[in-house]
């Protein structure tokens, strides 16, 4: 392969790893509600999930960045301890338990309230400036505005079933959704509302572990050790959460079924992959990049859920995705043209850490990590 071909590929790598991560999480998605219906525990997942993960990333770690890894100090070590607690305890449990009282569609498309999220994070701990005589400060905060918007129509506003979206199927299967909904005695809607706090706090969660990850990697930039790290005290830490949570040992059980194909699917691709992937991508594009492309996963799911979940495909919610991706990509707008004004010595002193701090990528482009751009991204899970 020529210098050009290597130089395009170069070019076109983060793309095509970014599209990947999309199919993989919408895999997962259906994979994971498929082992909910069959009894699976959202903490015993989230636990099998990063075992597996931690077994197929350390060895590579191990291996790969011998030579490399820096030295694991205590503040170093204790922010990998929060970020383990952060995404594969409070994240994907609150994650979780939204998608069993919602739905595959609705848990992806409520994904993209991230960038909104990630920028009112970044404004409190003011990572994040706001010049309201700017074009692009005013598109971020409308774009919040507009995210924001859009989640409520999602939460508040049902609206009818969108039939020609839906196949037509058995009713009993059609209605499986709506059954887990409304279990344990309580009504659909309130399980319907109570799962999108749980997706949003979820989203809380996860925008602040993209903020603390793209920190910690600029001072241990081992993308590979990092990962299984986050995955190791993650398992640990969610170990101990299930024990509290679960008394009943029985549920640790598992056999060869959509449960243990969860367990193994969500950690190899949305643990393993996809943090190392993540990690990747954010140090070479930086965090704006990754945002833009959850959007695709929700196409994904929604047509995967529909065939293969059977689940329903409201109004509300198809209203309210567009309305949430309309304030993505306002926001990644506004973010994008930060690095337009990011030149000469203001580059220099963000890129040092005495500005909002840069990831420099190839070409001497530059995009701003406050806000973990714009949110952190649509990985999930």
């Amino acid at each position: 392969m020529g210098e050009k071909q290597l130089s395009c590929f170069a070019k076109v790598k983060p793309y095509l790893l970014m599209v990947f991560l999309q199919f993989g999480y919408a895999g997962m998605y259906i994979v994971t509600m498929v082992s909910f219906k069959h009894g699976m525990s959202h903490y015993i997942l989230a636990v099998y999930r990063h075992v597996v993960a931690t077994i197929v990333i350390a060895p590579f770690a191990l291996l790969l960045e011998r030579k490399t890894r820096p030295k694991l100090t205590l503040p170093i070590f204790l922010r990998i301890m929060v970020l383990g607690f952060l995404e594969p305890v409070l994240d994907q449990n609150l994650y979780y338990v939204g998608m069993k009282y919602t739905s595959a569609t609705f848990t992806a498309a409520s994904v993209n309230i991230l960038p909104a999220i990630t920028f009112i994070m970044a404004l409190i701990f003011r990572l994040e400036s706001v010049n309201l005589r700017k074009i692009r400060s005013v598109a971020k905060v409308i774009g919040t505005v507009i995210t924001v918007t859009g989640a409520m129509v999602m939460t508040l506003f049902k609206g009818p079933i969108l039939r020609f979206l839906t196949p037509s199927l058995p009713s009993a299967a059609h209605s499986s959704h709506g059954s887990s909904a409304a279990d344990d005695g309580h009504p659909a809607d309130q399980h319907w509302i109570a799962g999108t706090l749980m997706l949003i706090g979820s989203c809380c969660g996860w925008s602040a572990f993209f903020i603390l990850q793209s920190f910690t990697l600029k001072k241990y930039p081992a993308e590979l050790s990092l990962t299984a790290l986050i995955c190791l005290l993650g398992t640990v830490e969610g170990s101990a959460v299930s024990l509290v949570m679960e008394r009943d040992m029985s549920v640790w059980k598992i056999g060869f079924d959509s449960r243990l194909l969860a367990a193994a699917y969500s950690g190899i691709v949305c643990s393993g992959i996809a943090y190392y992937v993540q990690g990747v991508v954010i140090k070479e594009r930086g965090p704006v990049f990754v945002t833009a492309f959850s959007p695709l996963c929700m196409i994904i799911t929604a047509a995967l859920g529909s065939i293969v979940l059977a689940e329903d495909i409201r109004l509300g919610s198809v209203i309210g995705a567009v309305i949430i991706v309309v304030g993505l990509y306002t926001v990644v707008w506004g973010k994008s043209k930060d690095v337009k004004n990011l030149t000469g010595d203001e580059a220099e002193a963000a890129a040092d850490g005495n500005g909002n701090g840069n990831w420099k990528i190839s070409g001497g482009q530059e995009l701003p990590v406050v806000a973990v751009a714009a949110a952190a991204t649509t990985a999930r899970h």
